[in-house]
């Protein structure tokens, strides 16, 4: 895909979509990073369904770390890996304390550093809380960019650093966003809804052609 096709493929994005944003829900910063953590391998949907109530019951670091595993395990168990995944925010809880007097870090070698987060929640941090141009490269991301030849690469790290390059300013910091979207209502993996995807011409998905029919009635 050359530059023009992709000003063109974002501008449709835009256009269609001018202000994305996660589907997670929350209220700070901390919720926004304990979400992303229990959103790996869950969908958003069975976070958000975990964390209304835990955010209603336990807003801050200090609260969610009164809680304990077992107590946090109580709300999360619904959600894939819970029992790492509480041992690991209530650690994250712990240090944002002692390290970062109860605040998320704006940094990310420090946000790496906390349990559980890794360079993909990392770079939801950076670019949902703190507006960074950061791209967190998921299943999504990964599909379409390989699909479509955006930033065709054989690792989820190739393709962000792939599309840090090629994507045009104007549209970097929303970039992460639209295609997580796309991916997940219209590119998605086991069907792509090509008959509808406003992307479709500038794509070079080779099995296009023949999705690009209108579903069955």
């Amino acid at each position: 895909m050359n530059a023009a096709q992709r000003a063109e493929l974002f501008s449709r994005l835009r256009a269609a979509n001018p202000a994305p944003t996660t589907e997670l829900e929350y209220g700070t910063t901390f919720q926004l990073l304990i979400a992303v953590i229990l959103s790996a391998q869950a969908t958003d949907k069975s976070v958000n369904l975990a964390t209304r109530k835990l955010f209603a019951d336990a807003p801050t670091p200090q609260a969610m770390l009164a809680l304990g595993e077992q107590g946090l395990a109580e709300y999360i168990n619904r959600i894939g890996l819970y029992p790492t995944k509480a041992k690991n925010i209530i650690a994250t809880c712990r240090q944002l304390i002692e390290c970062h007097a109860g605040e998320v870090p704006h940094s990310r070698e420090a946000l790496e550093a906390l349990p559980g987060v890794g360079r993909k929640t990392a770079n939801v941090v950076l670019n949902t809380a703190f507006g960074e141009a950061s791209i967190a490269v998921d299943t999504h991301i990964f599909r379409v960019a390989n699909r479509t030849k955006l930033a065709p690469g054989k690792t989820p790290l190739a393709v962000e650093l792939k599309l840090l390059k090629s994507v045009p300013e104007e549209y970097k910091r929303d970039a992460h966003h639209w295609l997580i979207l796309h991916g997940r209502y219209v590119c998605k993996a086991r069907r792509p809804e090509c008959w509808h995807c406003i992307i479709a011409d500038l794509c070079a998905y080779k099995e296009k052609s023949e999705l690009y029919k209108a579903p069955p009635r």
